[in-house]
Parts: C-alpha cells; sequence; structure tokens
C-alpha cells in the first residue's frame, strides 16, 4: 500500500486530512499527525511511532511537511529510518491543500521517482494571485 503521511506544527495536519477527505472521499492510506503545542519532539516522537505502525517494510510512504528542516518532519524521519523504511519513502515539504490532494488522487498510477515532480508542478501551478475586479474596472468595460 501506498501511504500519505502529514506531519506539520499543530493542527494542520488533521485539517488538511479532514479536507482531503471531503474532495477525495474517507482515506485510510491518509495519516496525520502534528506537532501540539507545548509538546516535546520526544513525545511526537512516540505518536507518530503509533500513528504509522501498520505501515510495513512492503508499503511506501508519501511524507509530506509543512516546513522543510522543522520539528514534526525532522522527527518524522527519524522514525522511518528507525523503522527502516526510509528507501521506501518519498519526502515533499511546504505542504498545501493542492499537493496533499493531488498526492492523494495521483499516488497509485505513478512510481516514488515520478511522483514528486508530477505533484510539485500540480502544487505549484495552484498557487496564484486572484485579482477581484473593482467596481473601475467594470466601468472601463462599458
Amino acid at each position: 500500500m501506498k501511504y500519505v503521511v502529514l506531519v506539520s506544527h499543530g493542527e494542520f495536519a488533521k485539517g488538511l486530512a479532514n479536507a482531503l477527505s471531503m474532495l477525495a472521499g474517507e482515506k485510510k492510506e491518509v495519516i496525520a499527525v502534528g506537532l501540539e503545542n507545548g509538546k516535546t519532539a520526544d513525545e511526537f516522537a512516540e505518536v507518530f511511532k503509533e500513528a504509522v505502525s501498520p505501515i510495513t517494510g512492503e508499503d511506501e510512504i508519501i511524507l509530506l511537511g509543512d516546513l522543510i528542516g522543522g520539528s514534526p518532519l525532522t522527527t518524522a524521519l527519524n522514525v522511518i529510518n528507525e523503522k527502516g523504511l526510509t528507501d521506501n519513502t518519498v519526502v515533499l515539504g511546504g505542504m498545501n491543500l493542492p499537493l496533499a490532494l493531488t498526492t492523494v488522487l495521483m499516488k497509485d498510477n505513478m512510481d516514488k521517482e515520478m511522483l514528486p515532480q508530477a505533484v510539485l508542478g500540480e502544487a505549484h501551478e495552484a498557487l496564484k494571485e486572484f485579482k477581484l475586479a473593482s467596481d473601475d474596472d467594470e466601468e472601463d468595460d462599458i
């Protein structure tokens, strides 16, 4: 199985998982763990170990983190390394809804070498400024 594992500071990962379930349906292969305010990295590691306990060496992990170099992502990587799953893991930082949604929808159609480029491209393309038309703009069109 290919798991999409979301890690973040605070409740971001869990909120993102909730949004994903609204858009892509409930997915048992999506795991979300957040480093709660006031908790240590060691406490997060224990929660993360429990959350990823179903993952075996036969599985693949697409690990999405909110910040490259942040405690949740680095701690998660340490746990994955301890479990011997590093070779089966793709890691992407700067997690957002377009990235997570594209990953969930495309993960089974691509191998782990092609997936990062494809999902990062989709996520990048989704980042745009939304310009509101002002009343002046509408009068110019008359």
